[in-house]
């Protein structure tokens, strides 16, 4: 995985400096990443094997062997989150899908979600901020956390569903990932966004780090 730039390594400011030179200032817009930032774990993998049970995980692991495969020459991300998801969720009604969602987050967030992360996003709710994940995971995974968390704004991967409101295995649209997340951030806020303060873990952030006044790479390492 590349390195992000040194830059990014960095605090930009304390939000608090930011904040308190101009105490009129609108607080703005906050962008955290899910997985790895506000979680401990890949939530979308966590999710599909608790879904799924073991036996049915293991095959299911077993029969991505040549996508996996694939991905170590190609790199494709996306290509192999669709495989991943015609593997385990092709033909699921969304309903049903949805319904599971929402068990796994009322089963797993306490110990998903890093304590840290959660101090931080109480902190820039406190501040009047607009808050919003972005993440690579599907957003009908992610909805039942933000909705918890009281986020603005869900922007995440999207699966495909057919006419009869099925999972087709499909990805819709590309992956939530690398300047996809900024594209994503300025369809909803403008060509022109600046966030007060983003967080991510990974160089599939980069780019929206780059656009925040507040960089916080890595900047939470708590465990439930």
């Amino acid at each position: 995985m590349p390195a992000p730039p040194e830059s990014l390594l960095q605090t930009a400011i304390d939000p608090d400096e930011y904040l308190a030179d101009d105490p009129s200032r609108p607080v703005g817009i906050v962008a955290f990443d899910f997985d790895g930032t506000l979680t401990v774990r890949d939530s979308f993998t966590d999710f599909l094997s608790w879904n799924a049970g073991g036996l049915t995980w293991l095959r299911g692991l077993a029969a991505l062997a040549p996508d996996a495969i694939r991905y170590l020459a190609n790199r494709d991300r996306a290509r192999l989150k669709g495989a991943v998801a015609r593997q385990f969720l092709a033909g699921t009604p969304l309903d049903d899908l949805e319904a599971r969602t929402r068990a796994y987050a009322e089963a797993r967030s306490r110990s998903l979600l890093r304590p840290d992360a959660l101090k931080s996003w109480r902190y820039w709710r406190s501040r009047g901020a607009t808050l919003v994940i972005v993440t690579a995971s599907p957003e009908c995974l992610v909805a039942p956390f933000a909705r918890g968390l009281g986020a603005d704004h869900l922007l995440g991967t999207r699966l495909a569903v057919d006419a009869e409101g099925r999972l087709t295995g499909d990805l819709d649209g590309a992956n939530c990932r690398g300047p996809e997340k900024v594209r994503r951030l300025r369809e909803i806020f403008g060509e022109d966004v600046r966030l007060t303060a983003a967080y991510g873990d990974t160089s599939g952030d980069r780019q929206m780090l780059a656009i925040a006044v507040h960089a916080g790479f890595r900047e939470f390492s708590e465990r439930p």
